[in-house]
């Protein structure tokens, strides 16, 4: 699972961070840190994520880019 964040959107509710802290890290009170391929293990983590980031600045997919959701 691919991961991009779309860091212009991001406000850094740090909602992800909360969700799949094996993933996102809040670096200080504003900056997002985050594995760009998230583990198999990770990956519900992940899908939480980014259903509750609040302005959808989460995008994942197979090969995040086209078709990424």
């Amino acid at each position: 699972m691919h991961i991009v964040v779309d860091l212009n959107r991001c406000q850094g509710y740090a909602q992800c961070a909360f969700l799949a802290p094996g993933v996102f890290t809040m670096h200080g009170e504003e900056s997002l840190l985050y594995t760009p391929v998230a583990p198999e293990d990770q990956r519900a983590r992940v899908r939480r994520a980014v259903a509750a980031c609040p302005v959808q600045a989460i995008l994942v997919g197979e090969e995040a880019g086209a078709g990424a959701r």
